[in-house]
């Protein structure tokens, strides 16, 4: 008997307890559908908290339902919720009478002897103590749900924080891109004039600045946090409230005035006399009232929590779409940002290209002014540079002056092909940007 696993698990939509014997290495799944048996409560509604507020893990076995060792193993409970509820329709009955009991609470006054009485006070002792612990267990369960929305919450302010961090990156980027790419306009316009102009690079720039403003849609995250800072309000004023507290004072109140009461009738003789249950029937009534009180207070309270609950389970895939799409939007600004650069690089080349197109055909001209120079003004034996009159071609110089026309000729030949290529180069690379 030691060694057998029972699971005792707390209704809260019914305030009942079913408890199941588990077999070995039983699944959570197998003893879910036992639980859809007992309490038609679907496997896919079902939603298994313990009392720390952590919900069984699917993956684990059943056993995780049982605490270890056998002190305290009969009074664990796994406290069952609906999912697809948020309002509990509490509060429940209370739990059904005696035969015995119920007799003295239809006639509070009819006497009975004192040895009949003990037993029939023993079992209204026993029922005012089984209504206290009935509220007990359901206050325990309403913590647990406390618990687990406090667990939801957290997680739902570390997706919020995560949103918001990523929600002013993107902003960043977006301001220095929209402040670069202005400049970047800018200063192509003032250098169009003598430099180098592309109509399509100065298009795709344009509807960059444009797919940029698009992008800032994505930051704009302010709807999700006011309901995000409404429903932590929320959730601190249910932690506030006095009925998040144990309600239960006035019923251990009375529990124990019955107990007194009990002890002193067993300190009379059991002689002939009799005796009325006025005061236990009092006791009855009162703790009866007093649960039916502090039950609508808990499940009141108790359907706050599920609604808070479901209205963060509705706002986490709101959470992740607008974490994906400021992602999109950074990837896609980091994007253009790059792009935007590269044409930059490329437009840095082309105007090397030219300079050196042009830096070549200068070193061209320079030789080629040079060169004649040298053949017009020989110099003398000495080194020295003649009068100019005296270098003036005679009869017998004619086949030099021949040779320097011909070279003149091939110099502005040269020159001319390089400034065909340099046109040519220039041309193609304005066709590629």
């Amino acid at each position: 008997v030691l060694f057998l696993q029972i699971v005792h698990i707390l209704n809260m939509t019914s305030a009942k307890i079913v408890s199941f014997l588990l077999h070995p290495e039983e699944s959570l799944h197998s003893l879910q559908i036992r639980i859809e048996f007992e309490t038609g409560i679907s496997t896919g509604n079902q939603e298994l908290l313990l009392e720390t507020g952590i919900c069984l893990d699917p993956r684990k076995p059943a056993s995780q339902c049982v605490i270890d060792g056998v002190r305290g193993w009969d009074s664990y409970m796994v406290y069952l919720f609906d999912k697809s509820k948020t309002v509990y329709d509490g509060p429940f009955a209370s739990r059904s009478l005696s035969d015995c009991v119920n007799y003295i609470v239809q006639d509070s006054k009819i006497q009975l002897p004192i040895p009949q009485l003990r037993k029939v006070w023993a079992e209204a002792v026993h029922y005012v103590i089984g209504l206290k612990e009935d509220y007990s267990r359901l206050f325990q369960g309403q913590r647990a749900a406390m618990l687990s929305l406090l667990r939801y919450n957290a997680n739902l302010i570390k997706m919020k924080n995560n949103m918001v961090s990523a929600s002013q990156q993107l902003k960043a980027k977006l301001e220095f891109f929209h402040q670069s790419i202005r400049l970047d306009l800018e200063k192509y316009s003032d250098q169009m004039a003598y430099g180098i102009s592309s109509e399509k690079m100065l298009k795709a720039w344009k509807e960059m600045e444009e797919k940029a403003s698009q992008c800032a849609q994505a930051e704009d995250i302010g709807y999700l946090d006011e309901q995000i800072m409404a429903l932590h309000t929320e959730i601190v004023e249910l932690q506030k409230s006095p009925y998040a507290r144990r309600q239960g004072e006035v019923m251990e109140s009375l529990e124990q005035r019955a107990i007194d009461l009990y002890k002193q009738l067993k300190t009379r003789p059991p002689d002939h006399a009799y005796s009325d249950s006025t005061d236990m029937v009092k006791i009855i009534v009162q703790t009866v009232q007093s649960q039916d009180r502090v039950l609508k207070e808990l499940f009141g309270h108790l359907s706050k929590l599920l609604g808070c609950k479901q209205k963060i389970i509705d706002l986490l895939p709101k959470i992740e779409v607008a974490l994906n799409n400021i992602k999109e939007a950074d990837n896609s600004v980091m994007q253009m940002q790059g792009k935007r650069q590269r044409e930059i690089w490329h437009l840095l080349k082309i105007a090397c290209t030219q300079s050196s197109s042009r830096s070549l055909v200068s070193s061209s001209l320079e030789g080629t002014a040079s060169t004649p120079a040298a053949t017009w003004l020989p110099q003398s034996s000495s080194g020295s540079v003649p009068h100019p009159l005296s270098s003036v071609a005679t009869p017998e110089d004619g086949e030099n002056f021949v040779h320097v026309i011909e070279e003149n000729l091939n110099y502005l030949e040269l020159f001319s092909s390089i400034l065909q290529e340099a046109r040519q180069e220039q041309n193609s690379s304005m066709m590629v940007s």
